[in-house]
C-alpha cells in the first residue's frame, strides 16, 4: 500500500510539473531536465543546464561531427598559417541575429574577447591576443603562441557568437539582462524563460542554413523531482532526457516500449564525479588530511554498490578514456590505518568536524555518495555534516563563493585538457564567484609550469609526458579525490530522428532533428 501511495504521489507530481509548463504542439520537442540554468548565455557560463538551450539560441563559428572533425557553421572556411599563430575564418554572408541585424566579424571579435575575459575556462582563449576584422566577413585570430585546443574551443557550447550591438553597451556580461532574454543567430528564438520551470524556443524562420531547423519548437522543461521526470518519459509527456546517469533510471527506461536509450554523444564531455576540497580551509590546508580522506573512501564500493556497476572508476584529473591519462597515478586504495595515522600526524588524532555539499538532482552520483562519505569518514574520526542545497544556483553559489569545506561535484574535461582540465588547477584561475573555475583555491607553481607548457606543445608524445608529470603532482597534493566517470545516456522517443550523438551530445544545435512521419 505504501509503495502504491508513493507511485501515485510521484505521478501527481509529474502531472503537475508538466501541466505547469507550456503545452507541446505538433513539431515540438520536449526536453526534460533536472538541471536549472541560471541564465542562457554560454559565453560566460559553463555546464549542461545552460549549454543545451544556449546552443539552440546562439550559433558558433564551428560545429563538430561524431569523428571529432570540425564542420562549417558561421564560418564557411578557415586557414591556419604555417607557424600556427594566425587563423583566418571566412564567415557565411547570410547569417542574421534574431533581431534582423547581420552577423559580422565585429561580432566574432567581440564575442571571443568577451569569452576570454569572462568565461570560467580562462585558459580556453588565453593565447588569443586579438581578432582582426579586415572586412565584415573575415575574422583573423592572432595568437601569442600555438594553441592545439583552439578549434575545439570554437564549438557551440563553448563559443557562442554574441551580438555586439546588444552586449557591447558597457554592462557586465556576466550579469547582463540579455543573458535571460538572449538574442542569437542560432536555429531557435527564445520566446519564454521561466527560471526553474521552462525554456521555450521557437523556430527561427531566417536561419542561415537552408531548410532548417526542422522542428517548430523546443521546450526544455525543468522537472526537479527525478521520479517525476522518469514518469514523464514513460507517459510520453517528455520526448528526450539527456545526461541521464542514474543506474536505476537507465535500467527503468530501457524497459519502456517506444523509447531508445543510447550512451553515444558524450565523447567530448569527459564527465568526472569527484570530491572537492577547499584547500584554504584551516582543516583541509594540510595535505595529510586530504590524503587521509582519500585513503578512507572506497571508490570501488561507490561504483559497484552505490552505482550498481554502471559507473567506471576514475583515478585522476584527466578522464581515463583520454590518451593523456596516466594510469600510474596514486590510486589511494582503502587503508583506514594509514588514514588514521595521517590524521594524527596532522594534529587531528581526536578527529574533526566538516561539512559536505552536493549538487541537487542526480541523487545516485551526488547525494548518495555524500551520505556514504558521512559513514565512511566517521571511521577515521571525522564527523561529517551533509549540507543540502534547495537548488543548483544555491549549491553553485556556495562552491563558487568558496563557502564550503568538502563538496561533491561533476566537472567535464571538455575534449582537450586545455579547455576542461587546466581551469581547475591554475593559480590565476582562482576566481571567487565563478563556478567550475579553480574553486578549490589550489595553487602549485610547478603545476602551472607544466600545464602552460602542455597548452602550447603540438607534439602529442611531449604533451602526454607533461600531462603525466602534472597528474603525479595532483595525485600527491590531492586537491580533489576522483571517484568515477559519469555513465551519461540519452533516452528519447523512437520516432525522433537525428538526435545529436556527436562529441557534445545535446550541447549541439538541433536544427536537423525532426519527427518521423
Amino acid at each position: 500500500m505504501k509503495q502504491l501511495t508513493r507511485l501515485l504521489g510521484a505521478a501527481v507530481i509529474a502531472a503537475s510539473a508538466m501541466s505547469a509548463a507550456p503545452v507541446a504542439a505538433e513539431g515540438t520537442l520536449v526536453i526534460a531536465s533536472t538541471q536549472t540554468p541560471r541564465h542562457l548565455n554560454g559565453a560566460v557560463q559553463s555546464g549542461t543546464a545552460t549549454a543545451v538551450p544556449s546552443t539552440q539560441i546562439f550559433a558558433s563559428l564551428l560545429r563538430y561531427d561524431n569523428g571529432w572533425e570540425p564542420q562549417p557553421y558561421l564560418a564557411k572556411s578557415w586557414e591556419t598559417s604555417a607557424d600556427g599563430l594566425t587563423i583566418t575564418f571566412k564567415l557565411v554572408d547570410n547569417a542574421t541575429f534574431h533581431d534582423g541585424k547581420p552577423v559580422t566579424s565585429e561580432d566574432v571579435a567581440f564575442s571571443i574577447m568577451t569569452i576570454k575575459e569572462n568565461h570560467p575556462f580562462q585558459s580556453m582563449f588565453a593565447p588569443v591576443e586579438a581578432v582582426e576584422t579586415p572586412d565584415a566577413h573575415t575574422a583573423v585570430f592572432k595568437l601569442s603562441k600555438p594553441h592545439p585546443a583552439l578549434m575545439l574551443a570554437l564549438s557551440p557550447a563553448l563559443a557562442p557568437i554574441l551580438p555586439k550591438h546588444v552586449y557591447g553597451d558597457g554592462q557586465d556580461p556576466k550579469s547582463h539582462p540579455a543573458n535571460s532574454a538572449p538574442v542569437g543567430s542560432g536555429p531557435f528564438i527564445l520566446t519564454e524563460f521561466t527560471p526553474g520551470e521552462a525554456v521555450v524556443m521557437k523556430k527561427n524562420p531566417n536561419f542561415f542554413l537552408e531548410g532548417r531547423p526542422k522542428l517548430d519548437e523546443i521546450i526544455v522543461r525543468i522537472v526537479k523531482d527525478p521520479s517525476a521526470l522518469l514518469i514523464a518519459m514513460e507517459n510520453g509527456d517528455a520526448d528526450l532526457y539527456p545526461f541521464m546517469a542514474g543506474s536505476q533510471e537507465i535500467r527503468r527506461l530501457e524497459k519502456v516500449d517506444g523509447l531508445t536509450i543510447t550512451a553515444e554523444g558524450y565523447a567530448g564531455v569527459g564527465p568526472i564525479n569527484w570530491l572537492a576540497f577547499n584547500t584554504q580551509s584551516d582543516k583541509l590546508k594540510d595535505v595529510r588530511v586530504r590524503q587521509a580522506i582519500a585513503y578512507a573512501v572506497d571508490r570501488d564500493f561507490i561504483t559497484k554498490a552505490l552505482h550498481r556497476g554502471v559507473s567506471q572508476v576514475q583515478r585522476g584529473p584527466i578522464i581515463e578514456s583520454s590518451p593523456f591519462f596516466d594510469a600510474s597515478i596514486a590510486p589511494y586504495n582503502v587503508d583506514l590505518d594509514k588514514a588514521k595515522a595521517l590524521m594524527a600526524e596532522a594534529g587531528f588524532a581526536d578527529g574533526m568536524s566538516l561539512t559536505i555539499d552536493y549538487i541537487p538532482g542526480p541523487k545516485e552520483q551526488q547525494q548518495s555518495v555524500a551520505e556514504y562519505m558521512k559513514s565512511q569518514l566517521k571511521k577515521i574520526g571525522i564527523e561529517l555534516e551533509v549540507r543540502a542545497a534547495p537548488d543548483f544556483p544555491t549549491w553553485a553559489g556556495r562552491v563558487g563563493g568558496h563557502d564550503f569545506e568538502l563538496s561533491m561535484d561533476v566537472v567535464f574535461n571538455w575534449g582537450d585538457p586545455v579547455i576542461g582540465v587546466h581551469r581547475t588547477y591554475l593559480c590565476d584561475n582562482i576566481r571567487k564567484g565563478v563556478i567550475w573555475s579553480n574553486t578549490q583555491q589550489y595553487c602549485n607553481p610547478k603545476v602551472d609550469e607544466l600545464l602552460n607548457a602542455a597548452a602550447v606543445e603540438l607534439d602529442q608524445a611531449k604533451r602526454a609526458a607533461l600531462y603525466g608529470e602534472f597528474q603525479q603532482i595532483i595525485g600527491q597534493d590531492v586537491p580533489i579525490y576522483f571517484i568515477n566517470a559519469l555513465p551519461y545516456h540519452t533516452a528519447y522517443k523512437s520516432g525522433l530522428q537525428d538526435v545529436p550523438t556527436g562529441i557534445w551530445g545535446t550541447m549541439h544545435p538541433m536544427d536537423n532533428v525532426s519527427w518521423s512521419k
